[in-house]
């Protein structure tokens, strides 16, 4: 535990639901998108309908880089106020949105509401941070992706649900409604975990120092890079998830029931995660969760690359490797980041911007070219992802537990 224990702690229950709320969030942010992408394209963009996938990315790139300011902000003014700023900023971006009438404004529109959206994001880590460290707070951040998982799963076919009533610009109605409860609930309910002694101020030479502190530690950047990677092949098979549903196996206007299946069997990751973290060690199961997903993903090019799966077989073995793909975030992304903040406790804020601002804005630069390279089949994402789960097996054989 953490020195805040005269901090009053919500009952450890609604805590995780709560951070999961705010989490999910985000996730809601990205994959409520899916179904809306093709009336956005045939709306905003008819002649090159790929150009659609970058509403994604463009929230993707904003939350990266707003994360490297809302971990600062909040270890100067305090955790509350940082996500209650951000979930503002998040709410003026999507009522922008809802008014889009160009593909250039909406894809501003999201790039700001991603950097509102990096305030819960990056600032509930470190909130978690405060209060617990090591393999409990992996404990925790396993329990908290077990219950937001729901909220993806479910997002796909809610975002349809609200298309055809209200159209896609329904869509970031929503949105507001989400942040509507996030902040009510983080402000009625949560107590301040940075008290004023604790803060730093936001002065050039503190940042600079922590920044310093923070990038220096191999510990850090190691698992910044793994992180990296695994957040680059799961962007980009988020990216053109609709697409291979859609265009590839011909099953659209199933794609949310699909999707929603394929998160809650990937949810399963984090529960198995929450039981053995404590006594098996983060480093070990982040590690064989990579080594998995470079078998599953290299038999996958096998099999796509020499034609042995009859017809009838292909969607089953992509959706199970698609399943893999979600499985091995769920097992590795709680993990990795406890084993960056183990030391960083006294400048959370900080290391998680750092942390969540390189990871997010690299992991773009995979997913989009990437997504880019869509010709019709799975092959771009099989091996994106055997490449970069191979560099992370690789890479976490250099990290200590």
């Amino acid at each position: 535990m953490s020195d805040l224990q005269p901090v009053k702690r919500l009952p450890l229950p609604e805590f995780i639901t709560m951070l999961a709320f705010l989490f999910a969030t985000i996730a809601f942010s990205i994959d409520a998108m899916l179904p809306a992408l093709p009336d956005i394209a045939q709306a905003l963009t008819p002649d090159n309908v790929n150009r659609a996938q970058l509403i994604l990315t463009s929230f993707i790139a904003g939350m990266g880089v707003g994360t490297l300011f809302a971990g600062p902000i909040s270890d100067a003014i305090g955790r509350k106020p940082a996500i209650t700023i951000g979930f503002a900023i998040y709410a003026v971006a999507a009522i922008a949105a809802m008014f889009a009438n160009s593909l250039e404004f909406l894809l501003l529109a999201r790039f700001v509401q991603g950097l509102g959206a990096s305030g819960p994001r990056i600032v509930a880590l470190a909130l978690v941070r405060d209060l617990y460290d090591g393999r409990e707070m992996a404990r925790i951040t396993s329990f908290v992706m077990m219950i937001f998982i729901i909220v993806p799963a479910l997002a796909p076919s809610l975002g349809q649900v609200i298309i055809w009533v209200a159209g896609w610009h329904g869509v970031f109605g929503a949105f507001l409604v989400f942040a509507l409860i996030g902040t009510l609930w983080l402000n009625l309910r949560q107590a301040e975990t940075l008290p004023p002694q604790r803060r730093r101020p936001l002065q050039t030479h503190t940042l600079i120092n922590a920044a310093r502190e923070v990038l220096s530690n191999r510990q850090v950047m190691l698992a910044t890079i793994i992180l990296t990677l695994g957040f680059g092949q799961m962007f980009a098979l988020l990216s053109s998830a609709q697409q291979l549903f859609g265009e590839a196996y011909g099953l659209g206007d199933s794609f949310p029931i699909w999707f929603a299946g394929m998160a809650l069997l990937s949810g399963s990751g984090t529960v198995l995660n929450a039981i053995f973290v404590v006594k098996l060690g983060m480093r070990r199961i982040a590690k064989w969760a990579y080594i998995m997903q470079t078998c599953v993903s290299a038999v996958m090019l096998a099999l796509f690359l020499t034609n042995a799966l009859p017809s009838a077989l292909e969607f089953p073995a992509f959706f199970f490797w698609a399943v893999s793909v979600f499985f091995m975030a769920g097992v590795t992304f709680g993990n990795l980041n406890a084993l960056a903040l183990q030391h960083m406790g006294h400048i959370a804020g900080m290391a998680a911007s750092i942390i969540a601002a390189v990871s997010t804005i690299l992991a773009t630069l995979i997913a989009g070219p990437v997504a880019s390279l869509y010709n019709g089949t799975a092959l771009p994402m099989i091996v994106a992802t055997l490449i970069c789960s191979g560099l992370a097996w690789f890479l976490m054989g250099k990290l200590e537990d």
